[in-house]
């Protein structure tokens, strides 16, 4: 396969929006709605937010919606991809990889011949070689048949719907780039609720497109860390610096990976004092994360887990899916009670500049948080 230049990835603008939430000092706290992002993003959440993809694809062939950074024509070809793989029966997450899949072969564009610019012979929205027996030149510029023939290997893979998307795609696609198509899963999965009447927020291994309930990873490839009550908010005024949310929830409790990626950091965060305190309950006034672990996913996004009562089940560097366990739930570190305090970063940035709110994100996800849902 081709590598063709990516198309830049519109990274998810912050956005702050809850409800009255407890605070894990036991205190009521109220966080006022002051959303920081930009008109296509704000329009992307409305989008995710109003379904599951009950009301199916949009037809390819009727008016479709406006995206920024792309055009009619490409638009309209992701549409294709989607209700193709309807029209097979794939579920939603499938549609998510080819769609990424196709952004990063022909950024949604129909490719001819390229000449020298071209990788041997391939052709059409996923870049497919007529000799490597995908078809015909004219078949794998044909749309529908490039993507039917995209469904039918990806089919094939073995636990297809849980591999990491960019592991799935490389399956069918044998690029040279293994790890291209990541940068793209975010897009789209907002080209999927565009297109699909907020299909991402599904289910992302069933045709039934219901909503992903707790425990249930969305076509997005997201799902909630632990099933619990927000508390704490996001930067509330009595605590600006709080750079996530407290998910409330019993001692023990198994805490999973929101997503695929790779562990970044595994570590017993040190307390005011400088001490590595970790084993033992913490207090409010403690600092320190406790036992924690950060995960970088794909799109450049990073999360961060706190709090644990024992050493994380994880390591530094390992591959972990969207699902898998983590750690227990404890009070470690500057805490009040047990909880798991989570926190979402842009941009990999693991400072306090890169965290964003985690309610809006993940709901726009499909895995809302708390009573979000």
């Amino acid at each position: 396969m081709t590598l063709r230049r990516p198309r830049r990835v519109v990274l998810l603008a912050a956005l702050v929006a809850t409800l009255a939430l407890l605070c894990c000092a036991g205190t009521v706290t109220v966080i006022l709605f002051s959303g920081l992002s930009d008109k296509d993003e704000q329009a992307n959440l409305n989008t995710a937010a109003f379904g599951c993809g009950e009301g199916g694809p949009i037809d390819p062939n009727t008016k479709l919606p406006s995206i920024d950074e792309y055009g009619a024509q490409q638009v309209r070809n992701a549409a294709i991809i989607i209700s193709t793989g309807a029209k097979l029966k794939m579920p939603p997450r499938a549609w998510v990889i080819a769609v990424a899949t196709a952004m990063q072969e022909s950024g949604l564009v129909n490719l001819g011949d390229l000449g020298a610019r071209n990788d041997h012979d391939s052709l059409g929205l996923f870049q497919q070689r007529p000799s490597s027996g995908w078809g015909t030149p004219a078949q794998v510029r044909d749309p529908v048949y490039a993507s039917t023939k995209f469904y039918e290997k990806l089919k094939k893979v073995p636990g297809w719907d849980k591999k990491p998307l960019t592991r799935a795609a490389q399956a069918v696609q044998i690029s040279a780039y293994p790890d291209a198509y990541a940068k793209h899963e975010h897009a789209a999965t907002q080209m999927v609720n565009k297109l699909a009447h907020g299909a991402a927020n599904a289910v992302g291994s069933s045709v039934s497109m219901v909503c992903a309930a707790a425990g249930q990873i969305a076509a997005s490839g997201w799902t909630v860390p632990v099933h619990a009550e927000v508390g704490s908010g996001f930067r509330s005024p009595d605590r600006p610096n709080h750079q996530g949310v407290d998910l409330i929830i019993g001692r023990y409790t198994p805490i999973v990976a929101a997503a695929s990626g790779i562990v970044s950091m595994v570590k017993c965060d040190e307390d005011f004092k400088g001490r590595k305190t970790c084993n033992v309950d913490g207090y409010p006034g403690k600092g320190g994360c406790g036992w924690m672990v950060e995960i970088q996913h794909a799109g450049n996004v990073m999360t961060r887990y706190c709090h644990m009562v024992q050493r994380p089940f994880v390591q530094k560097n390992q591959k972990v899916e969207a699902g898998q366990v983590l750690g227990k739930v404890g009070t470690s570190g500057n805490s009040s009670g047990p909880h798991l305090h989570f926190e979402v970063h842009l941009n990999n940035d693991r400072s306090s500049s890169g965290a964003i709110n985690p309610v809006p994100f993940m709901q726009q996800h499909g895995a809302p948080l708390g009573d979000a849902g």
